[in-house]
């Protein structure tokens, strides 16, 4: 049985050599006919997605076949109670080969002989299927966030790597799993929407160099770039319009650095018709203002909860303050959910920074 008990953000490090024999000797056990579990936090962005979608590929290329992915449904209301509603894979992300594997999480193994965990920062964000972390023979967790709580059992926890698909394709690497095209699509998309298309920081050479192997399969970086970052509905672009109109730029914040903030409320999605998937690329409109070094979106998910985002260019480190709420993240991008009133948040954020 693994643990969910989390120790302090501090202390994870970069996978060491027996992390990586761990983790590759828990995936061969399950080629000898266990069942396999993945799972990637509510809400999946797509480094969530495509790196679970990406190695559940490579598992049944190794012949694994009792295999399942899935994902907690969105978050409940006021109270934030868990999760609710079935898995919702967003539209952009709906062509992502390995979907036929995504099954709904109240029909998810209980006790699978394997769970691998994808790019979740703490136990909290798998929702009610964190439990497998308790029920699992093995349990081994996937992620790059400097937050990370080290839950579970075997850590493949990388805070210098980019993406979690670039811990994602160590492993497959390791098992020696050619990547084909329908892997490297997945790991792809992972991979540009993390480093912002490849324009964060975290993006060294070594990023490019994988992003070399993945588009050397054949697949089309040009296409996918237009399905991910550059289609969205007409409802989504007046939404977007709304809702920046109603920005507020307060440059003596964060330390005379400048903040630069809005809010959507789910009144805007309903009179746009629109799910709640399509504010997620709002953050990089707000955050180009040139008055501030913090940006942030406050998203309602329930009467009296949102879904925030913070972005930093460089002179605050945001991962503070979220984890300071009680969210996680990186110095540059980072998140928390906010409960109470728009104010009651944005009030928080300020005395934060």
């Amino acid at each position: 049985m693994t643990s969910v008990v989390e120790v302090p953000a501090a202390e994870a490090a970069e996978p060491t050599a027996a992390d990586w024999a761990a983790a590759v000797a828990a995936v061969r056990g399950g080629q000898a006919g266990g069942t396999v579990l993945l799972v990637c936090h509510v809400n999946p962005d797509g480094d969530a997605l495509g790196s679970m979608l990406g190695v559940a590929l490579g598992l049944r290329r190794l012949g694994i076949t009792q295999l399942q992915a899935t994902f907690p449904g969105a978050t409940a209301g006021a109270t934030g109670g868990g999760y609710a509603g079935p898995p919702e894979v967003p539209e952009p992300f709906r062509w992502l080969p390995g979907l036929d594997l995504v099954v709904p999480a109240d029909s998810a193994y209980p006790a699978p002989d394997l769970f691998l965990c994808f790019d979740a920062a703490s136990a909290s964000r798998l929702g009610a299927l964190a439990d497998r972390l308790d029920t699992a023979g093995a349990a081994v967790v996937l992620d790059h966030h400097a937050s990370n709580t080290r839950f579970g059992g075997i850590h493949l926890v990388d805070p210098g790597a980019a993406a979690t698909s670039v811990v994602a394709e160590g492993l497959l690497s390791r098992l020696e799993v050619p990547l084909d095209a329908e892997i490297a699509q997945c790991l792809y998309v992972a991979l540009a929407t993390d480093t912002g298309s490849f324009r964060f920081d975290m993006t060294t050479p070594a990023v490019h160099e994988m992003a070399a192997r993945l588009i050397a399969t054949g697949i089309s970086p040009g296409e996918i770039s237009r399905r991910i970052f550059d289609t969205r509905p007409f409802g989504a672009v007046r939404l977007y319009g709304d809702v920046l109109q109603r920005a507020q730029l307060e440059p003596d914040a964060a330390g005379g650095v400048g903040l630069v903030w809005t809010y959507a409320t789910l009144d805007d999605l309903a009179r746009h018709g629109q799910k709640a998937y399509v504010l997620e690329a709002l953050i990089d409109s707000v955050r180009c203002a040139a008055e501030a070094d913090v940006s942030c979106v406050i998203k309602q998910v329930g009467p009296a909860e949102w879904a925030v985002s913070m972005r930093s260019k460089g002179a605050v480190d945001v991962s503070r303050v979220a984890v300071a709420l009680g969210g996680g993240g990186h110095r540059l991008a980072a998140g928390f959910t906010g409960r109470g009133t728009v104010d009651d948040v944005i009030g928080a954020i300020r005395a934060e920074l």
